[in-house]
């Protein structure tokens, strides 16, 4: 048995489902909360009842459930944009290069981390659908190719995703006044003054460290790929057929023109993204990247999946198809804001934040965030839900210390995306297209996570 097929055996007996895991992840907050905050002059009976009421509050936080639509949407979207003729076409044009192996994990990986730096549901969609067009035309051309490989790198994205436009985490911090409400019953209203209104994307996505992080990925992953696509085999592969559409004529009367209108669509989209144009101009001085907030980067996909697309009738149909990818954050979200609810009203978190206090230095301490956020996402394998979690902590223990947040907030990004590759959760759209298994290109995206990982951690350390 290979390492990879072992690696896929293990990963499946030792973690079930992702909701079993939140599930499982609540038992454990909820018993640990129970032992380690219970006060003196509480019953352990009464205690346990609190306790439910700060889960009860957590689940249905007004706020946080803002958040989880507004992730949705973000992969929703993403997911839709995706799948508009634009974008299909400047794949069909790349897809013509790829006439070895080594030339397609190259060029496949770098146009996938690009996208997916601009938006993550979007990058993984547009990296399945690369890999997939890539395995056509090596088929139609009798090209040997290493699919796998190629699969890897169409997940690649998801690797950087989080130091991205659409990092959630990023995008929360950015809102005003996310930071005083989520340390909300965590510090003290002295404490919570002192925050900052907002920690604006110039400081984390545009800050030098950040950068200098993403140049050396657009540089380094593709050719790391390149030479791997060298040193391996390439072969013959079967191809799973995709279902195609079936197109059926009908009469289009009354007003089920405007559902196929392209004009209507191109209008209403036209008038949206023009107002976007003006909204940066005027709200935000031609500052670029201070728009970018969870709301506005909505906006801004709506805009771009309305007017690519060629009418609403095929933007819902595209929308019909992306929304099964949301399904993992609408019913597990809940179950993460109800941790972070027990976390946070029974004192947990600043248990938690006194321990990092205690164990590290200036130095060390986003080494351990970086290395605990890559653990967390094993289990926790959505960027949101872990800032939910994890997030309160970070910022506590950071502050106490007296270190930099956006800093702190980025080692959370990078230690959270470095194990999706790691993690196959957020793989299974990109299996369900091109065909392939886990274990099939689990080799390569280790392969992807050890050159990241270096990266990750050399930018930590030197800046």
């Amino acid at each position: 048995m290979s390492f990879s097929d072992k690696y896929s055996k293990v990963f499946k007996y030792l973690l079930p489902a992702p909701f079993t895991i939140a599930v499982i992840l609540t038992i454990i907050t909820f018993f640990i909360a129970l032992v380690f905050t219970l006060p003196n002059t509480t019953s352990f009976s009464s205690y346990s009842y609190k306790l439910l009421q700060f889960w009860e509050e957590g689940v249905w936080s007004s706020g946080l459930m803002v958040f989880a639509l507004q992730m949705m949407l973000m992969l929703v979207l993403g997911h839709v944009l995706a799948l508009t003729k634009p974008v299909n076409k400047i794949i069909s044009l790349a897809v013509q290069r790829c006439n070895s192996t080594a030339k397609a994990a190259a060029l496949v990986t770098l146009l996938t981390v690009l996208v997916a730096l601009f938006n993550w549901g979007l990058g993984l969609i547009f990296g399945a659908i690369f890999a997939r067009k890539v395995a056509e035309y090596a088929k139609q051309n009798n090209i040997k190719i290493n699919y796998p490989l190629i699969g890897a790198a169409g997940y690649s994205g998801l690797m950087v995703w989080h130091g991205g436009l659409s990092g959630s985490s990023l995008a929360k911090v950015a809102e005003p006044n996310h930071l005083k409400e989520m340390m909300a019953g965590i510090f003290s209203p002295e404490q919570i003054n002192l925050l900052p209104s907002q920690i604006s994307y110039w400081e984390t996505v545009g800050s030098s460290m950040n950068l200098t992080v993403m140049v050396l990925l657009v540089i380094i992953l593709p050719l790391s790929m390149f030479w791997i696509g060298k040193k391996t085999k390439s072969a013959n592969f079967n191809l799973k057929k995709t279902n195609e559409d079936i197109v059926l004529e009908e009469t289009i009367t009354g007003a089920e023109k405007l559902d196929h209108s392209s004009l209507f669509s191109i209008l209403f989209g036209g008038i949206m993204f023009s107002y976007i144009i003006m909204k940066i101009i005027f709200e935000y001085d031609n500052n670029v990247l201070a728009f970018f907030n969870p709301n506005n980067i909505n906006l801004l996909l709506f805009a771009l999946a309305i007017l690519f697309h060629k009418n609403f009738t095929q933007f819902l149909k595209a929308t019909d198809e992306a929304i099964s990818g949301a399904v993992g954050i609408l019913i597990q979200f809940p179950l993460y804001f109800g941790i972070m609810g027990i976390m946070k009203s029974s004192g947990l978190v600043s248990e938690i934040s006194n321990f990092f206090v205690q164990v590290s230095t200036a130095t060390t301490y986003p080494l351990y965030t970086f290395l605990s956020a890559g653990l967390v996402n094993v289990f926790v394998p959505s960027g949101g839900g872990q800032w939910a979690v994890q997030g309160p902590i970070i910022i506590q223990a950071a502050t106490e210390m007296g270190l930099s947040l956006p800093k702190s907030i980025m080692a959370l990004a990078y230690g959270d995306q470095l194990t999706n590759m790691l993690q196959p959760f957020w793989a299974l759209p990109l299996l369900g297209i091109t065909g392939l298994k886990a274990k099939e290109i689990l080799p390569y995206t280790l392969f992807l996570m050890l050159i990241g990982g270096i990266i990750y951690l050399g930018c930590l350390i030197v800046f």
